[in-house]
Parts: structure tokens; sequence; C-alpha cells
């Protein structure tokens, strides 16, 4: 079974910042991905051509069934609020997605604690900390029929803010409803594997820096588990498009 996780940067392009279809399909297709998370995704937004990439990842990697859950609602610059689950199906939003070529039984939306307040992070090269305010964050969880037994799989975009994403990625773990036998939990946790490890009590099934995607120094994303699954092949891949590589993992 290959699992693999992308933050896709709404589909732009590594050369010219632009969304292109095919070039956003092409890559998809080339994970080769039995089980598929991606952050940054778009739904009906001009930036991306209006282009629903949650079900064009889908028919390009033949997933059977996929779940896109926004964390915001509307444009940006214009009617950016946080998601409530309850938007028109069609409308503008910005998410995650979860995508498997194996039937899911059942799914799971958890939205984890929003940081209200501006707080100060420092940056690299910066003597001064710049007030920062972050966006709502949310996780997919599916319970996947694999042809080993069922599996809880999760996906998930953490904040950028180091202390909030360790109390978002707590209350996570906590929050998931333990179906399947094993858990993976992948995606974009904005936090390194030594730290993803410590607070959730899983282990990494590759370690590889994913960020930035040219000349990558740092892991940003993760494919964790509590499962006893063998690691055949893993790779951190540099795709045409995202500033992010994607991890793809082959076990059994």
């Amino acid at each position: 079974m290959r699992l693999a996780t992308f933050n896709i940067l709404n589909g732009r392009t590594a050369s010219d910042d632009q969304v292109e279809l095919g070039v956003f399909r092409d890559a998809i297709a080339s994970l080769d991905a039995d089980v598929l998370a991606l952050q940054e995704v778009d739904r009906n937004q001009p930036r991306s051509g209006r282009t629903d990439l949650t079900a064009a990842a889908a028919d390009a990697m033949g997933a059977v069934d996929h779940r896109f859950v926004a964390a915001l609602s509307g444009s940006p610059g214009a009617t950016w609020i946080a998601a409530t689950g309850r938007e028109q199906p069609d409308s503008a939003a910005y998410g995650i997605a979860l995508l498997s070529r194996f039937p899911v039984a059942a799914w799971e939306v958890i939205r984890l604690p929003t940081l209200h307040a501006r707080v100060p992070m420092w940056f690299r090269g910066s003597r001064m900390p710049t007030m920062v305010r972050d966006e709502p964050r949310v996780a997919v969880a599916a319970l996947v029929d694999t042809p080993s037994g069922p599996l809880t799989v999760a996906n998930t975009h953490l904040s950028f803010v180091p202390w909030w994403g360790g109390r978002q990625l707590r209350s996570l773990v906590r929050s998931l409803d333990r179906t399947g036998d094993d858990l993976v939990l992948m995606g974009d946790l904005n936090m390194t594997s030594d730290r993803a490890t410590a607070i959730t009590g899983m282990r990494g099934l590759i370690d590889a820096p994913t960020f930035p995607s040219d000349a990558p120094r740092e892991q940003l994303d993760h494919v964790l588990t509590d499962g006893r699954w063998t690691v055949v092949n893993a790779e951190a891949r540099r795709l045409p498009i995202s500033d992010h590589r994607a991890l793809v993992v082959d076990v059994t």
C-alpha cells in the first residue's frame, strides 16, 4: 500500500506560481498513491481557476472515495472567514482533502483549537518579533477498508505557531475515533519529527526534509503511525508544483 502526503500550495507551479490544471493532475497521478493526504487545497477559488482541486486529484489518482474539508470559507482578501462545515458544496473555500483508492467506511471531521489573538513570532534573520495571526485549522479522518483490514487515516495542517501547533496535535490525537486497529496520521504538521513523535507517541515512517522544495532544509510534513507497518520504500519527492516536497511511503 502506498501512502502519500503533499502540501500542494493551491496547485501552483514552482516555475511561474500559476495553477495549470494539467500539470496539477499529472503531479498527483505520478504519486500513484493508494491513500493521499493534501493540504492547502482550493475549491472554486479565482486564483486556481475556480477548480475543485480535490475532485481533479481524485480523478487523476483513481480514488473511489474522497473528502474535502474547508478550514476557511470565501476568497482571500474578500470574505475570508472560518468555515463551519455548513457551507454550500460549490462555495469558495480552502482547506484539506483525503483521498483513497480503497472504500471508506466512515468519515470524521475535527475542528482544532483556534488561536484568536495575534501572537509574537521570531523569524529567521529578525531581531524583533512579528505579531502574527493564525488561520483556523481542521483535520479529517477516514476508516479505510484496506486489503489488510480496517485502517484509520487522518490528515491535517497544523498552525505555524510552534506552541499552538503542539496543542492542536495533542487535541487531535485525543479526539480521533480509533475504530481501525491501526492509525496513520499524515500532513503538514509544521514541526520537527522529534517533536511530532514525542507529542503523539507514534513513530515516523520517513525521515526526510520537505521544505522548501528546491533545497529542503527542514521536515514539516510527516507520515506517522502506531501500527506494525514495515516500510518497503520511502522518499521525499520534488514535483513541478508547490514549495513543499511530497512524502511517498510504501508499506506492508
